[in-house]
């Protein structure tokens, strides 16, 4: 999708967006390039929806609605799962893409109403035989474990997506090549996985007669659970049908225990994408470094959405440092809070890249006139982790 053809969201625009309700014709498209990046433009809708369930959950249950460890590890795994489509288009369009000018059937028309809702269909039906053979066939679910490994469930953990399930998803969306353009499918393939945003939460309870037809709070609770009648239920993306067609539909009834069988058990990201095992851990970090890790990983995130939205006018050596930067940052910070013994070494290292970066014009802060206060705050960073990293090998025995 073309970077040009952005467009500016209203609040009415992007909450109808997250909620699948956009018209056909305003979100109907002749060529690809012209499909804005409705991931990207959600961002903000993201955050806003996030902010506005822990103030209800806060006035309902008087608690935030999940750690706030477990919310930064959500966050860096959708971070981590975005990063290549800074580089090429995704597999699930390049695919689609060759089949459609290689081997299809018929051409339905762009801007028909018809085509519009024959590719919500056929997208959301796919995504149901994807997700469904990413729990039942290990190599997929290797992939998909990932977004299952939360012990919470709330609005972060929809973010927690893996960075190789798009390598087998295109299979079951490929035979819509043989007669739906790649600007219609590119835009139902995005509304698909924004739907899913909103379902990810506890703040909503039962929603009535739509809970017959539509996938919901309700509904993909049991599918994050871990209790037996949870297993391998409620496959559904947007309609709740095809598990009552199928017969892998499960109410919810008793109260659900979220996360894995074997829990990871780590807020480190690369562990979040490739394990499903048990391994060492300890989360009892100080308020002052869950303060810290705050701060670092939201200068981040602004370095990381100032790439995206300039990614055009990058050279391709800033745009691979930058992503560099902002790997190593997540995995700094998941060592941080996992309490690694290499943690101070790994965010000593990590500061002074930042500074080089800065320094060389690959990175840049947000006013110019912030330059010397990034510089002050980063250089007391290298001075306070250098310092414990050196007593760290002070005090490590040789060996």
């Amino acid at each position: 999708m073309n970077p040009e053809a952005q467009q500016d969201v209203s609040v009415s625009q992007g909450i109808r967006m997250m909620f699948y309700m956009m018209k056909p014709n305003e979100t109907s498209f002749q060529t690809l390039e012209e499909v804005p990046d409705y991931v990207k433009q959600a961002t903000p809708f993201f955050i806003s929806l996030m902010l506005l369930e822990l103030v209800v959950s806060w006035i309902l249950k008087g608690k935030p609605p999940g750690r706030l460890d477990d919310a930064l590890t959500s966050i860096s795994a959708g971070i981590l799962s975005r990063l290549p489509s800074l580089f090429s288009r995704s597999i699930e369009l390049t695919t689609y893409i060759y089949i459609w000018e290689n081997y299809r059937l018929i051409i339905l028309p762009w801007d028909s109403p018809w085509t519009w809702y024959l590719t919500f269909l056929g997208v959301d039906f796919g995504y149901y035989w994807f997700h469904r053979m990413a729990h039942e066939v290990n190599i997929m679910w290797a992939g998909h474990q990932t977004h299952h490994s939360s012990e919470d469930y709330n609005l972060s953990t929809a973010l927690r997506q893996s960075v190789f399930q798009i390598y087998t998803s295109w299979i079951f969306y490929s035979p819509l090549a043989l007669f739906i353009p790649p600007s219609v499918y590119a835009v139902h393939l995005q509304f698909n996985l924004l739907y899913q945003f909103w379902i990810h939460t506890e703040i909503i309870n039962n929603l009535g007669p739509l809970e017959l037809i539509l996938n919901t709070p309700s509904h993909h609770r049991v599918h994050h659970g871990r209790n037996r009648y949870c297993i391998d239920k409620n496959y559904a993306g947007i309609l709740i049908i095809w598990d009552r067609i199928f017969g892998t539909f499960e109410a919810e009834n008793e109260k659900v225990v979220y996360g894995l069988t074997h829990p990871i058990n780590t807020f480190e990201p690369f562990m979040v994408q490739v394990t499903g095992k048990e391994v060492p851990f300890s989360s009892s970090v100080s308020h002052l470094l869950r303060i810290y890790a705050v701060v670092q990983f939201a200068l981040m995130l602004a370095f990381y959405e100032e790439t995206f939205a300039d990614k055009a006018a990058l050279s391709q050596v800033t745009l691979l440092l930058r992503v560099c930067f902002i790997i190593l940052t997540l995995t700094s910070i998941g060592f941080l809070l996992d309490q690694r013994p290499k943690a101070a070494v790994l965010e000593t290292f990590r500061c002074l890249v930042f500074l080089m970066l800065c320094r060389f014009g690959h990175l840049k802060p947000f006013t110019p006139s912030l330059s010397f206060v990034f510089e002050i705050f980063f250089s007391i960073c290298i001075a306070f982790w250098g310092f414990r990293s050196m007593k760290q090998l002070a005090s490590s025995p040789w060996k």
